[in-house]
């Protein structure tokens, strides 16, 4: 069992439930369906049509997203191999990092440029095509969320430590699945994710906590190099982890 995979897919889907991504998802859905938000809070059913074109809309959107990660996966990775001789150093520097954006989310200090986001304006989108859903997600992923950008980070520096390029895709490729499987998701069950919203919401804050101590966390791991003994003791404690 790989256990950066898996570590990666989880922190996809804790960025999609973060303070940054989950209340816009309703209006990415609307945006890219070409339709209002009245009509996707209104009681009953979603006329097929919308519904349709909001799931084929929310998976190119997610294509986009994945695209974009990965070639950072790419990115990271001719990086790392170019200055190989220097990778304590640049795996120390990449802990620092993460540990500036783990403070910042936990709210010891804020940092101006993570709150920068990516946001579309509004308007008439009812002939907006599948091609433009995807251009949509790779703006998406290019002008990034601060929540995006702070686990985001940590999986990047991840796969530049990767054995080979195409675990370091492979990593970027996964967290961006574990992000946008959500919103796929949410499209299919667009009524009871309108509902589900409206009552995490409270949680918020608590996941956005969650994600600075993690991303701490993961610092220190990077720091003191321990990083694999998660996956020993994991191997170790849940024995039927090795049958994955």
């Amino acid at each position: 069992m790989d256990v950066s995979l898996w570590s990666a897919f989880a922190g996809g889907v804790i960025v999609f439930f973060s303070p940054c991504i989950l209340p816009i998802v309703p209006f990415y859905l609307s945006y890219m369906a070409g339709s209002g938000m009245a009509a996707l809070n209104e009681a009953g059913e979603l006329p097929a049509d919308i519904r349709r074109r909001a799931v084929i809309s929310a998976v190119m959107f997610s294509l986009g997203i994945i695209t974009v990660f990965v070639l950072l996966g790419a990115a990271a990775f001719s990086v790392s191999q170019a200055f190989r001789a220097y990778q304590d150093e640049f795996r120390l520097a990449a802990a620092a990092i993460i540990a500036l954006m783990g403070l910042h989310f936990l709210g010891v200090i804020r940092l101006g440029f993570l709150n920068r986001q990516f946001q579309m304006e509004a308007g008439d989108t009812a002939n907006m095509s599948v091609l433009g859903s995807y251009v949509v997600g790779l703006a998406f992923a290019a002008g990034w969320t601060p929540c995006v950008g702070g686990v985001l980070t940590a999986v990047v520096m991840t796969a530049s430590f990767e054995e080979t390029a195409m675990q370091g895709l492979g990593l970027l490729l996964v967290f961006g699945v574990g992000l946008t499987l959500p919103f796929v998701v949410a499209a299919v069950f667009i009524k009871p994710f309108m509902r589900f919203v409206s009552r995490f919401r409270r949680h918020l804050p608590k996941v956005e906590k969650a994600m600075g101590l993690l991303l701490i966390v993961f610092a220190v791991l990077l720091v003191t190099n321990r990083v694999n003994e998660i996956a020993y003791w994991l191997l170790e404690t849940f024995p039927a982890f090795s049958a994955i």
